[in-house]
C-alpha cells in the first residue's frame, strides 16, 4: 500500500476564475495520487519518478469561486491525509470570490501576501534552540488554535528554504551513516538523496506541514538552497567546477528545486505546456531527462527560466531570479541577463494601468543600508580593475568574505531595476504602489527612495523566519543605515571613482532583528504593511508580537 511520505502542499490556486488549484505530494511508491474536495471538486494524477522518489502534481478543478472547501488525499483509493488522529484543523482550499475582470462586473478581491526568508529547519518540538521561535511554525500554531483567524492568501518564500551547507546536527548523522564526511564536501549535502531529506526534515515539522497543506505558497531560490554565495563572481563560479564534487551539488539542487519548489509555482496550464514536465510524466523515470536539463541550465543559464509571474485579482508579483540568471564576467556584470532583464520589464509594463499594486519578489534587497550599498559599488569596482590588479585581488577576497552581492554590487542592474520602477511608478497609469520585497540579510526594514513619483515605491525586507545574526554583523547593519555609515561610504565611492547611485533612499522602518514575517495587506488602491515577530511564551511555545501596523498608501 503507498504512504505519503511528504506533503501535501497547496500550490498555485487560480485567481482568474477561482475554479482550480494544484496539491504537490511525494508517496513512497509509484501509485496515483488524488485529491477529493468536500463539494465534490478533485482530480488525480499518477505519480512520476525521479531518483527513486515519487511525486504527483494534482490538479484541482471544480472548486467553487469563494469557498473554503475542505479536501482529503488518496493515494491508490486509500485516505493518507489528513492524518490518523490529526490535532490540526481540516486543510482546505480557499479561492477568490471573482477576480473584478469585466465579465464579473465585481470590484477585484483584496490579496493578504505574507512574505520572508532564511528558514532552517525547525527544532525539535519543546525546544527553540539557538535560532528562538520559528516565526513561520508560530504562525502555523496560531492559525491551528484559531480556526477563524484571518489567514494568509499566499506566502512568499524568498529564499533560502533548505540550507544544504548548514545542516542540522540529526542531519549531519543521517550523512555520517551514509558516507565518509572526512571527505568533500563534507557535512553539506553531495546529491539529489541528500537534498530530498533536507526537504523532509524541514517540511515534515508537524505544524509547518499543516500551515503548507492549507495556505498557497509561491518560492524562490536563494544561495543556501545551493551552497552560500551561489554564483558570486566568475572567479569564484570557476573554483567551484573546479573541485570534483560541485557537478553533482550544484546539479541536484537544480533538479530538487525544480521537484520540491519550482513545479507548483506553475499553474495548471503551465504545467500542460511543460515540456519537461510532460516528458517527465510519459516516462518510468523521469531522472536522466531532469538530469539533462539542469547540465544544461547549469551550463547556459538562459535556457531555463525561475522567475514568474501571478496576478492576484489587482495586484501583480513578478517573482525574479537574482541568482541562476547572472552574468559573472567582470567587464558585463549583471543580475539578470539580457533576456531576464526584458522579461522582467515586459510583465511590469504589459497592462500597465490595469494592476494597483506592483510586488516584485527578489530574494535580494535593492535598497540596502547606504554603508553596505556604497561598499559593494566600490568592491564591483575594484573587481573589474579600476584601482589595478593588486586591488582587484582584495576585491575579489573582500566580496566574497563579506557577502557583498547584492543588487549594488552589480551597479549597471541596479541602475535598471530603479529606472524601471521609476517608470512604471510615474505618470497617470501609475499602480497606488510598487514594492520590492526581499530576504536574506537577516534583519527586516523599510526603504523609501528619494524619487518623484506618482505611486509609493518601497523595499520591504524581512529576514530570518527562523535564523540568527552575530552581534557584530547586527552593528554592522545599524552602522550602516546612520549617519556615519552614510559618511564613510562617501569614503569609498571616492576611492572606487563610482560616484553617486543614481538614486537616494531613506529608511522608514526598523531595522528590527528576530525571527519575522512581513504582511502586505491589498485591497483597491490601499496598501497595509504589518511586521510581526516570534518571541518565546514559554519553554514549548512562543507567540507572534506585532512590531509595525502601517497604512503604506497613507502620505509620508
Amino acid at each position: 500500500m503507498a504512504g505519503l511520505r511528504l506533503g501535501p502542499l497547496l500550490r498555485h490556486v487560480d485567481w482568474d476564475t477561482g475554479r482550480s488549484a494544484t496539491i504537490w505530494v511525494e508517496a513512497d511508491r509509484p501509485c496515483t495520487a488524488e485529491v477529493r474536495c468536500a463539494d465534490g471538486a478533485g482530480g488525480s494524477v499518477r505519480t512520476f519518478q525521479i531518483a527513486g522518489h515519487h511525486y504527483a502534481v494534482v490538479p484541482v478543478t471544480g472548486l467553487s469561486p469563494g469557498a473554503v472547501t475542505e479536501y482529503e488525499v488518496l493515494l491508490d483509493g486509500v485516505r493518507v491525509w489528513p492524518l490518523p488522529d490529526s490535532r490540526f484543523p481540516a486543510s482546505t482550499i480557499s479561492t477568490p470570490a471573482v477576480t473584478g475582470s469585466a465579465v464579473s462586473g465585481r470590484p477585484a478581491p483584496g490579496v493578504r501576501v505574507t512574505f520572508g526568508s532564511c528558514r532552517q529547519a525547525a527544532p525539535p518540538a519543546g525546544r527553540h534552540g539557538r535560532h528562538g521561535p520559528d516565526a513561520l511554525d508560530t504562525l502555523a500554531a496560531r492559525l491551528a488554535e484559531d480556526p477563524e483567524a484571518v489567514r494568509p492568501d499566499v506566502l512568499l518564500l524568498l529564499g533560502d528554504q533548505v540550507y544544504a551547507d548548514a545542516l542540522s546536527e540529526e542531519t549531519r548523522k543521517w550523512l555520517a551513516a551514509r558516507r565518509d564526511l572526512r571527505e568533500a564536501p563534507g557535512a553539506q549535502v553531495a546529491d539529489y538523496e541528500e537534498y530530498t531529506r533536507l526537504y523532509y526534515e524541514s517540511w515534515l515539522d508537524p505544524e509547518i506541514r499543516w500551515l503548507l497543506s492549507t495556505v498557497p505558497s509561491l518560492h524562490i531560490f536563494d544561495d543556501h538552497d545551493v551552497i552560500d554565495d551561489w554564483n558570486t563572481s566568475a572567479a569564484w563560479l570557476a573554483e567551484m567546477r573546479a573541485t570534483p564534487w560541485w557537478q553533482e551539488r550544484v546539479l541536484s539542487g537544480l533538479m530538487s528545486y525544480w521537484v520540491y519548489q519550482h513545479l507548483g509555482n506553475l499553474s495548471p496550464a503551465e504545467l500542460e505546456a511543460d515540456a519537461l514536465y510532460g516528458e517527465i510524466r510519459r516516462s518510468p523515470d523521469g531522472t536522466d531527462a531532469l538530469r539533462a536539463f539542469a547540465s544544461a541550465a547549469d551550463a547556459d543559464p538562459g535556457t531555463v527560466r525561475w522567475s514568474y509571474r501571478r496576478d492576484f485579482g489587482r495586484t501583480r508579483l513578478l517573482m525574479v531570479d537574482t541568482r541562476a540568471a547572472r552574468v559573472l564576467a567582470e567587464d558585463g556584470r549583471a543580475m539578470l541577463d539580457p533576456a531576464e532583464g526584458q522579461w522582467l520589464r515586459d510583465n511590469a509594463l504589459a497592462g500597465h494601468g490595469g494592476y494597483d499594486h506592483l510586488l516584485i519578489g527578489s530574494s535580494l534587497p535593492w535598497l540596502m543600508p547606504p554603508l553596505i550599498h556604497d561598499a559593494e559599488t566600490w568592491n564591483a569596482a575594484l573587481c573589474r580593475g579600476e584601482r589595478g590588479p593588486r586591488w582587484a585581488r582584495i576585491g575579489e577576497d573582500l566580496r566574497r568574505r563579506s557577502d557583498l552581492e547584492h543588487w549594488a554590487a552589480f551597479p549597471a542592474s541596479f541602475a535598471m531595476l530603479t529606472d524601471l520602477i521609476e517608470e512604471v511608478a510615474t505618470g497617470p497609469r501609475a499602480p497606488a504602489t510598487v514594492a520590492v520585497l526581499s530576504g536574506d540579510v537577516h534583519h527586516a526594514y523599510v526603504a523609501e527612495p528619494r524619487i518623484p513619483t506618482t505611486a509609493r515605491v518601497f523595499q520591504l525586507t524581512c529576514s530570518p523566519v527562523h535564523n540568527s545574526i552575530h552581534t557584530v554583523v547586527k552593528w554592522g547593519f545599524r552602522l550602516g543605515w546612520s549617519r556615519a555609515g552614510r559618511w564613510l561610504g562617501r569614503g569609498f565611492t571616492r576611492h572606487g571613482r563610482t560616484g553617486r547611485p543614481p538614486v537616494s533612499w531613506r529608511r522608514t522602518g526598523g531595522p528590527w532583528f528576530g525571527n519575522q514575517l512581513m504582511t502586505l495587506t491589498l485591497s483597491a488602491r490601499t496598501a497595509r504593511l504589518q511586521l510581526q515577530q516570534a518571541r518565546k511564551k514559554s519553554r514549548s511555545s512562543a507567540r507572534l508580537v506585532t512590531l509595525l501596523d502601517r497604512e503604506l498608501t497613507e502620505a509620508a
